[in-house]
């Protein structure tokens, strides 16, 4: 259905310069017998300007001088008393009227999948503010909108309609570029005012001390205690911010829309569009034509058993080659998204926006619809499914001799958890793999021991960091933080995947296809300085940064295990590791200790690995569906866009947990908890509970019986009078006082006494600080000094 109304022309005519000195075309029209210009012909220059135009551009414009100007103001007022202007006389604009350029903010999209914004600046007497919809489908706005995601702030060329379209838009744009977003939305909580009309927004940002007001008609439809997002505007050049209410969340404190806060704080897209969804469904499996039959190979799934999707099987057995004894050949198939999900469509767009899944507690947020990632690239068992595989050939040694990538057809034998397969292997095999046992999983683990012998050879990074799940009851609740083990099986699947990984960089490399790596780049001079000098309080040396690998790392954590703080020391060493990106230059992965390495295995819930499967479609001609070559000079923005998206990702998970854990102990204020500490700074002390792994604030006000500086290469806060110290690492008591779930902050004081830098040797400071007279003070006395300490009252 054509959905454009005819635009407003632009007529020919003399060419006038703007306040900006840019050329205006526009018909001058009849004048009157003043000499006036009509009220069309201003409305028309004001419209074609290009900038802003004042009364005095008017005047120039029009050749208006001497007595003119005095009726030109004339009617000018007349014009914006009856509506037709707006502004003042150093910026009038057309009323209800928009600039031929302007900054848009994305606020949604239409049934077709065409985004729709608003001017991020308005004025409420010009009437509601109006609905633009952004053209995507144009040549020069595909490249700037296929990035644009609900939230993001657009420059863009403005054009009103002379009539609306068919679905009441009056004005149409044109993508130029996107703008540098904010990192994060504002939320807060409205409290509304006991006196009537309007009110606050306390923020849920743990970071701002602030609260922001609000007037009575910017607060909408907010009730007291609605999580809502808001804007600051500012009325006035003088005038204090005001908070300005722009969508109502609902309850924060329902454990069951806690997620919803993080998805809404960082604006990522959770609803897919009606066009998007109908291209979905439209999508039907692909013939056995050009694909290889896998059908005979008993591949498996083995995942988390609470997993949401299954989109990579394995299958490993010795290799019948004689000149290969006792090596071994691994299959790892991955569905094939490249398939379903064709550049430039509207599901390569959305996929492209969003550039990975979220996971949740209690939620994901796909970057595919359901029916791809749950149906048509969900390796069921025993059902036919695309995939795109490669088979590995290692040695004795578990060093990889070759690989070949093709293009099949496999029917998954069995799907596994985890805990199952690993159950099998440890003599205690369920109803389903007994009979896979000794065919599938014994050579799966065979394989996995050879690979595991060429990793310690390797020596990539190895943190021992157990993580933390979060466990729902029914009614989406917090029942129980855990630790999950860590087993064989899931090692066995992870070694597995980066060797496909691997094969892939390489595979792309020898055909010089582009590829986009996953870089992890070396700790930086900065952070190895303060690592480097923090392990030498404890008796631990780093070697120079210029002979440094990723096992030297691993040597001081094999030693940090005979140590009274082997978990301080982990900690330590994760924090001086650089971001892992996405970009298509090699600069090796630093924490694997791999040359080149790029992310092939999970297409269905990563971006990056959808650019990974195209681009080996076309260097091996496995179909027409492979990586456009217009898109491949654009491979540096679009994993600048999808590293974005991954920190977005990972920010919204943390702090959901968070949220979650905060609204899990909110009734256990009060309450004593064993906890490590996890961090010192300037302003207080993190730590870290030992049961739940919540992490919380002391603020160094708080603390007792002392002055306690902040002493960085130490990684703690030291009394100024005794010494004595709270250290990363040290195990504490502490006691809840403030949880506030929004925020996802828990407040603790400390219970624990200071103890002595055990094991380490006296940091810089120490002897200043121990030498100062009574009360910390040089010459006595109890204030404090102004340099950073800090005393509980």
């Amino acid at each position: 259905m054509a959905r454009k109304a005819k635009s407003k022309s632009k007529s020919g005519g003399r060419k006038h310069r703007t306040a900006a000195g840019e050329a205006s075309d526009f018909d001058s029209g009849a004048r009157d017998e003043d000499g006036m210009p009509s009220r069309d012909d201003i409305l028309k220059f004001i419209a074609t300007a290009g900038s802003k135009v004042g009364k005095r551009d008017i005047a120039k414009a029009f050749g208006i001088k001497g007595q003119g100007r005095i009726l030109l103001k004339q009617l000018l007022r007349e014009m914006a008393d009856e509506g037709l202007l707006a502004g003042n006389r150093r910026e009038m604009r057309e009323k209800g009227g928009l600039p031929p350029v302007g900054v848009l903010e994305v606020t949604g999209q239409d049934d077709s999948g065409d985004l729709v914004a608003q001017p991020t600046v308005w004025n409420d007497e010009d009437g509601p503010r109006p609905g633009v919809l952004i053209l995507t489908h144009l040549p020069e706005a595909q490249r700037t909108a296929t990035t644009l995601a609900i939230g993001d702030r657009v420059l863009c060329h403005i054009n009103k309609l002379d009539d609306a379209d068919v679905e009441g838009f009056r004005f149409e744009a044109v993508p130029i570029r996107k703008l540098p977003r904010e990192k994060r939305r504002l939320l807060g909580i409205f409290r509304s005012s006991a006196r009537g009309g309007g009110g606050t927004i306390e923020p849920v940002d743990r970071k701002s001390l602030r609260s922001w007001s609000v007037q009575k008609s910017d607060a909408k439809d907010a009730e007291d205690g609605d999580l809502v997002r808001f804007d600051l505007i500012r009325r006035g050049r003088f005038a204090n911010p005001q908070a300005q209410i722009l969508e109502t969340l609902g309850n924060p404190d329902d454990q069951r829309q806690i997620s919803l806060i993080a998805v809404h704080s960082h604006g990522i897209p959770d609803d897919f569009p009606a066009s998007v969804l109908t291209e979905a469904e439209g999508l039907s499996e692909p013939t056995p034509q050009g694909r290889t039959d896998l059908t005979d190979i008993p591949l498996i799934t083995i995942d988390p058993p609470d997993a949401r999707d299954h989109d990579d099987a394995v299958f490993a057995e010795p290799d019948a080659d004689e000149n290969n004894k006792d090596g071994f050949v691994i299959y790892v198939a991955i569905a094939d998204v490249s398939y379903y999900v064709r550049p430039s469509s509207r599901l390569d767009r959305e996929a492209r926006r969003r550039g990975n899944s979220v996971y949740f507690p209690d939620r994901v947020v796909p970057m595919l619809p359901e029916k791809i990632s749950n149906d048509l690239c969900s390796l069921r068992e025993g059902e036919l499914r695309a995939c795109l595989a490669v088979r590995m050939v290692f040695d004795k040694r578990g060093e990889k001799r070759k690989h070949t990538f093709m293009r099949g057809l496999m029917r998954s034998q069995a799907k596994l958890s985890y805990q199952e397969a690993q159950a099998a292997i440890d003599g205690e095999p369920s109803e389903k793999a007994a009979p896979i046992l000794d065919s599938v999983l014994k050579p799966l683990w065979a394989a996995y021991a050879k690979l595991s012998e060429a990793r310690d050879r390797r020596g990539p990074l190895d943190l021992d960091l157990p993580e933390r799940k979060i466990v729902l009851n029914d009614a989406g609740k917090v029942a129980d933080v855990i630790v999950p083990q860590r087993l064989t099986a899931h090692r066995l699947i992870e070694e597995f995947m980066i060797q496909a990984n691997v094969a892939a960089a390489e595979a792309l490399e020898a055909k010089s296809s582009p590829v986009v790596y996953r870089v992890h780049e070396p700790p930086s001079k900065e952070k190895l300085k303060a690592l480097r000098e923090f392990l030498e309080s404890l008796d631990l040396k780093l070697p120079p940064s210029n002979q440094l690998r990723p096992d030297a790392f691993n040597g001081i954590l094999a030693k940090a295990k005979e140590l009274p703080v082997p978990d301080l020391i982990n900690e330590v060493v994760l924090r001086s590791q650089s971001q892992a990106v996405y970009s298509p230059e090699n600069a090796g992965h630093f924490g694997l200790n791999l040359r080149r390495y790029a992310h092939f295995t999970s297409p269905i819930r990563r971006y990056a690995d959808l650019l990974v499967h195209r681009s080996l479609i076309s260097a091996y001609k496995l179909g027409d569906d492979g990586l456009p070559a217009d898109e491949i000079p654009h491979l540096t923005s679009i994993s600048e866009q999808i590293s974005e998206a991954e920190r977005r990702a990972m920010s919204a998970e943390r702090e959901t947990i968070d949220r979650l854990i905060a609204a899990h102990l909110a009734e256990k204020v009060g309450a004593k908890f064993s906890a490590r500490i996890s961090g010192a700074t300037r302003s207080g002390l993190f730590v870290r509970l030992s049961e739940t792994g919540a992490d919380g604030f002391i603020p160094a006000a708080t603390m007792d019986g002392d002055f306690y500086h902040y002493v960085e290469e130490a990684h703690a806060m030291i009394g100024q009078r005794s010494g004595l110290a709270y250290s990363l690492g040290d195990t504490v008591d502490v006691r809840l006082v403030e949880a506030i779930p929004a925020a996802g902050a828990l407040r603790f004081e400390m219970l624990s006494e200071p103890t002595k830098l055990t094991g380490r040797r006296p940091p810089k400071g120490m002897k200043t600080l121990r030498s100062r007279g009574r009360g910390g003070r040089p010459g006595g006395g109890s204030r404090p000094s102004r340099g950073g300490g800090r005393r509980r009252k």
